[in-house]
């Protein structure tokens, strides 16, 4: 062994000096790309090194000719704004919106700094790709919002939904910068799972044309059992916070619900962490108010943040709920004040029966929650607000029983996040993670068959017996939360309904590609 340590020790230098070589020439080429062609957003903000040679790519938004001059607008989604460039008329003839360019001119100062300080005097038209403006789909007038769901891949080349974009990935950013500080680990957790985690039945069943033999382990399917996409990462995070603590995943989710409204997508994205050794539900509460204030914070000053209150969130469409800039700038603000109410499922219930609102469904204890309690306990306490402690008869089997609730009937470590003016947002609990009373929940949900924990067999387990088993082999308090985020995202921009967040929604009936 002493003597492969100084060819491993070598063999490591060498790798090392070709992946810096690598990296360095990679470098330089995105430098000298960069130097190349600028994104408008920092050639707006900061302007360029040589201002004499200056290239932009981007598409056509819109070009208005004139007798000696042509002014055309590009966008590149880098910003909000367009950048405006000077042609000859014959440099615009094979412009049309749509139209994929690299312009490339002198920047100069713009003799209306008041609409834009600068702009591009523009020597060369290259066209990248061409686009028919006769034809062209995403013209520049007013298109319903149910007209551009039928386009979302086009869609989202208007300036606002590019906006969006830039919401998600910055968000995303924060998220991952501020769990990574706090310890938890990222993880992927699958997609396709044996289990219905929330017992809902709401479920899509994964199939394929695979059928063979069947036996009685093996029903002739691809995967020889029923097999489903899955509704949350939860019980796989359970499994992963036993060997990492705590855990995280940002990651696809599917329902099988049938509601055409606007808060449910049929595939949508959930935040879900697992937090390992924590004892109290607080705990959990604690990280979900700092992470939302968190992704928040930075809207206040962000070009993001900037471009979503100048916009009046939904710029240009029709929707009679269209949040003005006020609204969401209180929206920011509330959630980045003091500490949020926290308030059990029993005070809860108390405060609507107590109020003068008239209710489409009549509020009373161990029934949920609808919507319109939701934004009224929200909206009557102008606070995002935790509802802690709900009847265990109306949550799933994995909630841990509460033991210090004062409440009429037995309850369960809980809660949900509600927001105002748009409801449910976060729902976490404490896990029981004590075998006998899992056992004892699953019988109680019907999940299980009644009897000692000893009798019941591997069969008759089903296709929990792996997440039962976390329970034999050193299982330790802990709880944990899911965050529905594209709510997240729309509640932030003002966007009422989900479909105009997610980038390629799907719900019941619409799947368009």
């Amino acid at each position: 062994m002493a003597m492969v340590r100084p060819r491993i020790t070598e063999y490591i230098k060498i790798a090392s000096k070709r992946c810096n070589g690598r990296h360095f020439s990679s470098s330089s080429a995105l430098r000298s790309n960069a130097s190349a062609t600028l994104p408008i957003a920092r050639l707006l903000d900061h302007g360029p090194k040589n201002s004499s040679n200056v290239a932009v790519n981007g598409y056509v938004r819109s070009v208005r000719n004139q007798k000696r001059r042509s002014f055309v607008a590009i966008g590149d989604g880098s910003t909000l704004e367009s950048l405006q460039a000077l042609l000859s008329p014959e440099q615009a003839q094979s412009l049309s919106t749509g139209t994929a360019v690299r312009l490339t001119g002198e920047w100069k100062e713009s003799p209306n700094p008041q609409a834009q300080s600068h702009e591009l005097h523009v020597s060369k038209v290259d066209v990248l790709g061409v686009s028919d403006a006769a034809k062209y789909p995403m013209q520049k007038k007013y298109q319903s919002l149910e007209y551009l769901r039928t386009m979302p891949h086009l869609r989202t080349r208007i300036p606002f939904n590019t906006t969006l974009l830039r919401l998600r990935s910055d968000c995303i950013s924060e998220i991952t910068s501020f769990l990574s500080q706090e310890g938890f680990t990222q993880t992927h957790t699958p997609i396709i799972t044996s289990s219905d985690c929330e017992g809902a039945g709401e479920v899509f069943h994964v199939a394929s044309p695979h059928k063979g033999p069947v036996s009685e382990t093996d029903d002739g399917t691809f995967f020889r059992s029923t097999k489903y996409l899955t509704v949350s990462s939860q019980l796989h995070l359970e499994a992963l916070a036993q060997s990492v603590g705590n855990t995280w995943t940002l990651s696809p989710t599917f329902r099988a619900e049938k509601s055409d409204t606007k808060r449910h997508l049929s595939e949508f994205y959930m935040l879900e962490l697992e937090m390992s050794f924590v004892e109290e539900l607080s705990s959990v509460m604690d990280v979900v108010e700092k992470l939302v204030q968190r992704v928040t914070k930075p809207l206040l000053s962000s070009r993001v943040g900037k471009e979503i209150l100048s916009s009046r969130a939904l710029d240009g469409h029709d929707d009679p709920d269209a949040i003005t800039s006020e609204t969401i700038r209180h929206r920011w603000e509330r959630i980045l004040a003091d500490r949020w109410p926290r308030i059990t499922y029993t005070e809860a219930i108390n405060m609507l029966t107590e109020s003068t609102a008239d209710f489409e469904h009549k509020p009373e204890w161990g029934a949920g929650l609808s919507i319109e309690h939701e934004q009224y306990i929200a909206n009557t306490l102008d606070s995002p607000v935790f509802v802690t402690h709900y009847p265990s008869s109306i949550k799933p089997f994995y909630m841990l029983a509460s033991t210090k609730d004062s409440s009429p009937g037995e309850t369960v470590d809980c809660f949900d996040l509600l927001l105002p003016n748009a409801g449910e947002l976060v729902g976490g609990s404490m896990r029981e993670h004590r075998l006998e009373s899992l056992i004892s929940s699953m019988q109680s949900h019907g999940m299980l068959p009644s009897g000692p924990v000893e009798s019941l067999t591997d069969d008759q387990l089903g296709a929990l017996k792996w997440y039962i088993d976390l329970r034999r082999w050193g299982s330790v308090p802990h709880g944990g939360f899911g965050l529905g985020f594209d709510r997240l995202l729309g509640y932030l921009a003002g966007v009422p309904n989900i479909r105009e967040i997610n980038t390629f929604p799907r719900w019941v009936g619409r799947c368009e590609c």
